[in-house]
């Protein structure tokens, strides 16, 4: 499995309510400084929705990059219908982080 399809099946199997962050998705593919080439699969996602990009956030809950619709409007909007908890401008990731337990 490429970098590029692991980093998707990962993607895909993020639950709705429940984001990662571009360095959680790094390490979990077992290449933890790779968060910049995180978001490049995610900018060059060709499944959307199905792989959803839009669970990705920065590591701070910032919420970056998204192409579709209004960009991060959007992406706010898809969240917050997912019930992602928000404080301010950010994600919550105390209580919206995604834990696997594998």
């Amino acid at each position: 499995m490429s970098f590029k399809e692991e980093v998707y099946a990962l993607t895909s199997q993020i639950p709705k309510g429940k984001v990662v962050t571009y360095g959680q998705l790094a390490k979990m593919v077992g290449k933890p400084k790779a968060a910049r080439a995180i978001g490049m699969c995610m900018r060059t996602n060709p499944n959307a929705p199905i792989v959803p990009c839009h669970r990705v956030v920065a590591a701070d809950g910032s919420l970056t990059g998204y192409s579709a619709g209004q960009g991060i409007l959007t992406k706010r909007e898809m969240l917050k219908a997912e019930g992602v908890f928000f404080n301010g401008e950010k994600v919550d990731l105390s209580r919206s982080r995604w834990l696997p337990s594998s």
